[in-house]
């Protein structure tokens, strides 16, 4: 449904999520912060070949 709403083109959605694939597969565009400070941001797509798993990886 997420994804759905996002095509519709009429409005942003923020997702806030713990299930770093579930992210991935959604995510246009992602901003990781730690401590209140942006560490990493960038377009989605690029998430695997950026390594952003391991920034999120408990």
């Amino acid at each position: 449904m997420i994804r759905k709403l996002a095509d519709q083109g009429d409005m942003s959605i923020v997702l806030v999520e713990q299930f770093y694939d579930f992210a991935e597969e959604l995510a246009d565009n992602y901003t990781v912060m730690a401590r209140g400070q942006v560490i990493a941001q960038g377009v989605g797509s690029e998430m695997q070949e950026k390594g952003i798993q391991d920034l999120v990886a408990i």
